[in-house]
C-alpha cells in the first residue's frame, strides 16, 4: 500500500447502525434464514465458540459429530462447558450418515445439543446436512452448523434443514474477510441460550450481549465501535456473489472439485482421499500420496514447478499422507486448477514417480471435459 491509497482506508465515514444492520440483512438473504443474524468481529472460531458456550448446560448432554479437525475443537469446548459428550465419527476419507446420527440419538435420548461441520477444507468432506437436521429435528435438539467453508461453495438452507446455530465466515468460497463472521440464531436456541445460567455474560463470547443490547433495542445503536473495514469487505463479499448469482458461484466450486479428481484420477500415483464424489467438498480437494513419498515433498516439487498454485501439505498427523489442493473463492477457477494439476505432474516427475500419464495432458483434458460438464449442465 502506498501513501496516496492510505487515506481511502483510513478516513472513511464512520460505519453506523443502519449499515451494520444493512449488512447483516445481506448476509441472512445468503444463508436462506429469516432468524435473527449477527455480525460479530472476529474470525469464526469467535461465534463457533459463543455458541456452544452460551447454548450447552454444565450436566446436559451433546452429540459432536467428528469428520475433521474443527469437530474434534469443539468436542473439547462442549466438555468443558461440563455436558457429556458423545461422539460419532466417521473417516476423514467420507462423510457422517443421517443414520450414524440417528442410531446415536436412539442410544442416548438426552442430548439436546448436536454440533457438525458442513464442509471441512481441512480433510476435504462434507456432510449431508440436510438429511442430518431432519434426524435432529425429529429427535428435538438444537442444531449448531459450521458453515464457513460451505457458504457459496454449496447450497446452505439454513431454516429449511432446521439449523438452530449456523456459523459462517468469509475467507473461503465468499472470497472475503477472515476477521469478521456472522451467526444465526434461531427462536429456540435464544430460548435455550437465555434458560442458561452458565451463558457469557458482559464477555466478547456472549451472544446474549448482542441481544439485549443491540436486537432488542432495534439495532439501532451498536454496543460498540465496528469492525469497519472487515465490516465493508464483507458486505463487498456478498454484493458480488450476488452480482455473478449464487447458483454460478456455486457451479464453479462444484466444478472444480469434479475437474481436480477427474485429473489426478487420470494422472495416475495420486488418489483423491475422499473416496466416493458426493462426500467431497467443493471447497478442497485433498490427495493421497504415493506409497513410500511423503506428502510433504510432493507439495514442495509442484511449489517449485509453480509457486503461484494453491497446493499444500496437510497439518498434523496427516503431514506425511495427505495433500491439499484448495480451489475457493477467486481460486475456484479452471485455469487455476488446470495449473494446480501441472504442477503436481512436473513435481511427481522431478521426484522420479511413475505416472499413468506422463506427460499430464490427458489428465488436464479430463479436467476440462468435467469442468465443463459441471458449468453447462
Amino acid at each position: 500500500m502506498t501513501a496516496n491509497t492510505a487515506p481511502d482506508l483510513l478516513d472513511l465515514a464512520p460505519l453506523g447502525a443502519g449499515h451494520f444492520a444493512r449488512i447483516e440483512d445481506k448476509v441472512a438473504a445468503l444463508m436462506r434464514t429469516r432468524e435473527t443474524v449477527v455480525a460479530m468481529q472476529g474470525e469464526a472460531l469467535l461465534p463457533l465458540e459463543a455458541c456452544i458456550r452460551s447454548a450447552v448446560r454444565p450436566g446436559s448432554t451433546a452429540l459432536n459429530i467428528i469428520t475433521g479437525p474443527y469437530g474434534e475443537t469443539f468436542g473439547g469446548w462442549l466438555r468443558s462447558c461440563g455436558a457429556e459428550v458423545v461422539t460419532v465419527t466417521a473417516p476423514f476419507s467420507g462423510a457422517v450418515t443421517p443414520d450414524q446420527v440417528a442410531d446415536a440419538l436412539r442410544a442416548n435420548p438426552a442430548i439436546d445439543f448436536v454440533s457438525l461441520v458442513h464442509a471441512e477444507a481441512a480433510t476435504g468432506n462434507t456432510n449431508p446436512v440436510a438429511a442430518i437436521g431432519e434426524v435432529v429435528r425429529e429427535h428435538g435438539a438444537l442444531l449448531m452448523l459450521d458453515a464457513v467453508a460451505s457458504v457459496a461453495a454449496e447450497p446452505l438452507l439454513t431454516d429449511e434443514w432446521g439449523v438452530d446455530l449456523c456459523v459462517i465466515g468469509g475467507q473461503k468460497a465468499m472470497a472475503g474477510p477472515a476477521g469478521v463472521s456472522a451467526v444465526s440464531v434461531s427462536t429456540r436456541a435464544w430460548e435455550r441460550i437465555a434458560a442458561n445460567e452458565q451463558a457469557p455474560r458482559r464477555s466478547y463470547l456472549s451472544l446474549l450481549d448482542w441481544k439485549e443490547r443491540w436486537i432488542d433495542g432495534g439495532r439501532s445503536a451498536l454496543p460498540h465501535a465496528p469492525a469497519q473495514l472487515e465490516m465493508l469487505a464483507l458486505e463487498q463479499a456478498v454484493d458480488r456473489i450476488q452480482a455473478d448469482g449464487l447458483d454460478g458461484v456455486i457451479a464453479r466450486h462444484r466444478a472444480a472439485a469434479a475437474a481436480t479428481r477427474a485429473g489426478v484420477r487420470t494422472l495416475g500415483a495420486l488418489a483423491p482421499y475422499v473416496v466416493r464424489d458426493e462426500d467431497a467438498a467443493p471447497v478442497a480437494t485433498t490427495l493421497r500420496a504415493p506409497d513410500g513419498v511423503d506428502a510433504r515433498d510432493v507439495v514442495a516439487a509442484a511449489l517449485a514447478a509453480d509457486a503461484s498454485v494453491p497446493v499444500q501439505a496437510a497439518a498434523g498427523a496427516l503431514a506425511k499422507e495427505m495433500i491439499r489442493v484448495n480451489h475457493y473463492g477467486m481460486e475456484a477457477d479452471r485455469e487455476v486448477v488446470l495449473g494446480s494439476l501441472a504442477a503436481l505432474a512436473e513435481g511427481l516427475r522431478a521426484l522420479g514417480v511413475p505416472l499413468a500419464d506422463p506427460d499430464g495432458v490427458r489428465a488436464l483434458a479430463a479436467a476440462g471435459a468435467a469442468w465443463d460438464a459441471v458449468i453447462e449442465g
